[in-house]
């Protein structure tokens, strides 16, 4: 009898960078409730910037290498949101950009952020049912 290979034959990523992802976006998190607690200061804005970036940076080197089309598509899309919270960093530093800019751009990042986490598994959990009915 032959042994099903699992479908998901791509490298994964490393768990500094899974870990770097989510610390970004905790700081990202963290930053975005601040300002709802009354937190004086522009600290607020540093560290979203600081999560942003993480993010950015743990996006960019973990690319998917699989053969999924789909699950390629996903993962750009999710690098999009990691470029969505950078815009909105430019919008939290800059002078003329009216006070809830960033907040626009931060929800249309975590919106798509959401999405892709909830598709990503479903759609390679669809691939490896469909390779193990075969």
């Amino acid at each position: 009898m032959k042994q099903n290979q699992p479908v998901n034959t791509a490298k994964q990523p490393s768990q500094l960078l899974l870990a770097l992802v989510s610390i970004g976006l905790l700081l990202i998190m963290g930053a975005t409730v601040m300002p709802l607690f009354n937190v004086s200061g522009d600290t607020f804005r540093y560290i979203y910037a600081a999560g942003a970036a993480l993010v950015l940076i743990g996006r960019l080197f973990t690319p998917y290498k699989g053969d999924n089309f789909r699950v390629k598509r996903l993962c750009r899309i999710e690098f999009w949101s990691a470029l969505f919270f950078a815009v909105a960093v430019f919008f939290l530093f800059y002078p003329s950009a009216g006070r809830t800019d960033w907040l626009a751009f931060t929800l249309a990042g975590g919106i798509i952020q959401i999405y892709t986490s909830i598709m990503i598994p479903r759609t390679l959990a669809k691939a490896q049912k469909e390779a193990d009915n075969k």
